[in-house]
């Protein structure tokens, strides 16, 4: 498709970690900003599409204090909300969230159980420490036991590989599974992905894929980059995730997103 036809893009939804955030500086670089800043001043609606909650979104200010933001899928697209209403809401059956918790307590792992507006985290060990708070730089959380929580839980996220994971998905049958870091897996109510949390934006606008495009890095962002109708993997995601996508811009500390804005004739030269 020539690079002309991609102007009919009409919005853009970013992840954070690893795509506007970087990794290694725990900040959204200056060109993004700028970038980002052009695109929203060119008309193009601005996005965010996230694993984090609301509670541990608090890295993306460069872009929120100068208004960029027009609004949010969050927790893998469970909850979804613009300044002045929320659109979706999906937590997680109860009985779900109940075996994730005796799980986590009988075979001794760490899991964060996350509410609208509340992040708990059950059974804090090293490697959570070392995973969401020194390299992703999240905010910390206050414990719970899980048989204290009296709230919606909306997303949560064990501590386990990939073969831990697989042995516990059958117990969790109204669940989703999204892993985008080795350490541990987003779970969701079932049927919820980034995919889902963008539709109920383009429903809302009354947009096409065609007229959105969308930035990702993990695993949990190429349900988004397969569905739009341009789907930018950074130059840092895997070869997994590259290859979900339509075109692959450098890596995010390389100036990656201002590049494809670029590329794609979004932005000026």
């Amino acid at each position: 498709m020539m690079i002309e036809d991609k102007r009919m893009i009409k919005a853009l939804f970013f992840d954070i970690d690893g795509t506007l955030v970087s990794t290694r500086t725990h900040r959204i670089p200056d060109s993004t900003v700028s970038a980002i800043a052009e695109a929203k001043a060119r008309g193009l609606r601005i996005y965010i599409s996230t694993g984090r909650p609301p509670a541990l979104m608090d890295n993306v200010g460069q872009l929120q204090e100068r208004g960029l933001i027009d609004g949010y899928v969050t927790m893998n697209g469970s909850y979804v909300f613009t300044d002045d209403r929320v659109l979706c809401k999906r937590p997680i059956p109860e009985e779900d969230w109940r075996t994730m918790g005796a799980f986590c307590r009988d075979h001794g792992y760490s899991c964060t159980f996350i509410g609208v507006d509340c992040a708990y985290v059950y059974q804090s060990d090293e490697k959570l420490e070392r995973i969401f708070y020194h390299e992703l730089n999240a905010r910390h959380m206050e414990p719970i036991d899980w048989q204290d929580i009296r709230f919606d839980v909306m997303q949560m996220s064990p501590f386990i590989d990939l073969e831990t994971e697989n042995s516990i998905k059958p117990q969790l049958k109204g669940c989703e599974f999204g892993r985008w870091h080795p350490g541990f897996v987003d779970i969701n109510v079932a049927g919820c992905t980034k995919q889902e949390g963008i539709e109920v934006i383009m429903q809302e606008l009354g947009l096409t894929k065609d007229e959105i495009m969308t930035f990702g890095d993990g695993g949990n962002d190429i349900s988004m980059l397969k569905m739009a109708g341009t789907g930018v993997a950074m130059g840092n995601a895997s070869g997994t995730v590259k290859a979900a996508a339509d075109y692959v811009t450098a890596h995010i500390d390389d100036d990656g997103i201002a590049k494809a804005l670029r590329h794609f004739g979004l932005i000026s030269k």
